[in-house]
C-alpha cells in the first residue's frame, strides 16, 4: 500500500510540475512516534502514530488495533489522509495510528487498559489543535470514549475535541456512524450525474457489507434509486441474484453470526469474494480491504465504474490497465472521505460546545463532497487525466499553496 500510495502521489506531483525535492517533502512524514504498550499481565505491544502533514490544519487520522499493523502501513495511511483532507478541502492534515495487537481476544478490561495506555504514550503528541485521533479498524466509539476520558484526566482539557468518533453521550456527532457509507453514496451519485448515468438503470455489486457497506446499501436505496444491488459479499463470501437484494434482506442474512453465502437459494447463488469482483455489473463498490484488484485478476473485471470505498483496493498496475479500458475509477481519497468530514464537524461542535441535528450534519457533509467531486472532475477534464490522478493533483496544489 505504501508503494502504491507513493507512486500515485509522485505521478500526480510530476504533472503539477513539482521538483524532486518538493515531491520528497510531500512523501515524508513530519513525525513518527513509536513506543511499546506494557500491559499489567506482562504482554507488550508495539504502538505507532505517524503524523504526515499539518500544513492545512491539525493532524487527523484513525487508530487501528490489529495484529498485522506495522509502520509502513501506518505511514501509507497517514499520507493518504493528508491528501484526502486536501482533496475535499477541509482544514485538517493527515495522520494515522495503530497498535499491533489481536484485540478481539482481549477482555473488556484489557481493551480499556490498552486504549488508555495508548493515550499515555501519545500525551504530548496529540490534542484538539495538534493531532486528533478517531476510530478505525477494530476500534469504536467505546474505545474512543476511553481514550478521550484518559486525555482529559492527563491534561485537564474537557472540550472533547482531542478525539472524534465518540459516542453521542460523550460529545460525538449525529451522522458519524453512517458518514463513510453516506459519503460514498453522494460521491457515486455525483459522478454518475456528470457522466449522464444517473437516469439509467444500473446494476451493482458490493464487496464488504460491514458498517460502511451496509450503510452504503441502505442510503443508496433512497438516494440512488436507479441502482439495483445484484451481488454482495462479506468476509466469507456472498450471493448473486438477478432479482436483486435490498438492505433489510442483506441485514437479516447476517444476523446471529451467519454469512451471506449461507443463504443461497433457488433465486440466488453463492459466490466467493474473488468471484464477486468479476460479476457482470455496471458498478463495483469495493468496501472491504486494500489491494483486492491486482494484475492477477484485473482482466476479469466487467464493471464500467468502480467506487473505492476501502483504502487502496485497486493497485497501481490494475488501475492503469482498467483506466486504459475506459473504466471509471472513483478514488478512495474522495469516495471514503465522509468519515473524516464528519470528524471535522464533530470537532467544530465540541469546540463551540454545541450539538447539530443529523439533518444539519448531512447537509454540510453532502455540500463538501459535491464540491470535491466537481473540483476533481474539472481538473480531470482540464488535464485530460483520470479522476484519481485529478484528485491527487487538486490535493497537491492545495498542499503546496498552504506550505508556501
Amino acid at each position: 500500500m505504501l508503494e502504491t500510495a507513493h507512486t500515485l502521489i509522485t505521478r500526480a506531483a510530476k504533472k503539477c510540475g513539482l521538483s524532486e525535492e518538493q515531491i520528497k517533502q510531500l512523501l515524508e512524514p513530519e513525525n513518527i512516534v513509536t513506543f511499546s504498550i506494557e500491559m499489567d499481565n506482562g504482554a507488550s505491544y508495539p504502538a505507532f502514530r505517524v503524523q504526515h502533514n499539518n500544513d492545512r490544519g491539525p493532524y487527523k487520522g484513525g487508530v487501528r488495533f490489529h495484529p498485522r499493523v506495522e509502520l509502513d502501513e501506518v505511514r501509507a495511511l497517514a499520507a493518504l489522509m493528508t491528501f484526502k483532507t486536501a482533496a475535499v478541502d477541509i482544514p485538517l492534515g493527515g495522520a494515522k495510528g495503530g497498535v499491533s495487537v489481536s484485540s478481539r481476544d482481549m477482555s473488556e478490561a484489557e481493551l480499556e487498559e490498552l486504549s488508555r495506555k495508548y493515550v499515555r504514550g501519545l500525551r504530548t503528541s496529540i490534542g484538539p489543535d495538534t493531532d486528533i485521533p478517531a476510530p478505525d479498524v477494530n476500534t469504536n466509539a467505546k474505545i474512543i470514549d476511553w481514550m478521550s476520558d484518559e486525555y482529559t484526566k492527563l491534561t485537564g482539557d474537557e472540550s472533547g475535541a482531542a478525539f472524534t468518533g465518540k459516542s453521542l453521550q460523550n460529545g460525538g456527532s449525529e451522522g458519524r456512524e453512517a458518514a463513510t457509507g453516506r459519503g460514498g453514496t453522494v460521491v457515486l451519485g455525483e459522478v454518475l450525474k456528470l457522466h449522464k448515468l444517473d437516469k439509467t438503470e444500473l446494476t451493482y455489486a458490493i464487496q464488504g457489507v460491514g458498517n460502511v457497506g451496509s450503510f452504503f446499501i441502505k442510503i443508496a436505496e433512497s438516494m440512488l434509486p436507479n441502482l439495483l444491488l445484484t451481488a454482495a459479499s462479506d468476509s466469507k463470501g456472498g450471493l448473486s441474484s438477478a432479482f436483486g437484494f435490498d438492505h433489510d434482506t442483506i441485514s437479516s442474512y447476517r444476523k446471529n453470526g451467519k454469512h451471506l453465502n449461507d443463504h443461497a437459494s433457488e433465486d440466488s447463488v453463492a459466490l466467493s469474494n474473488e468471484q464477486l469482483l468479476s460479476e457482470d455489473v455496471d458498478v463495483l463498490v469495493l468496501s472491504a480491504l486494500g489491494d483486492v484488484i491486482t494484475e492477477d485478476n484485473m482482466s476479469t473485471i466487467k464493471a464500467r465504474v468502480i467506487l473505492e470505498l476501502a483504502n487502496g483496493p485497486v493497485n497501481e498496475k490494475a488501475f492503469d490497465y482498467l483506466s486504459e479500458k475506459g473504466v471509471i475509477i472513483i478514488p478512495d481519497i474522495v469516495a471514503n472521505a465522509g468519515g473524516v468530514i464528519v470528524s471535522l464537524l464533530e470537532r467544530q461542535q465540541n469546540k463551540a460546545d454545541t450539538h447539530w441535528t443529523e439533518k444539519d450534519v448531512n447537509q454540510k457533509l453532502d455540500a463538501i463532497l459535491k464540491k470535491a467531486v466537481d473540483d476533481m472532475d474539472v481538473c480531470a477534464t482540464k488535464e485530460k487525466t483520470t479522476l484519481k490522478e485529478a484528485a491527487f493533483m487538486v490535493a497537491i496544489r492545495r498542499l503546496i499553496d498552504a506550505s508556501s
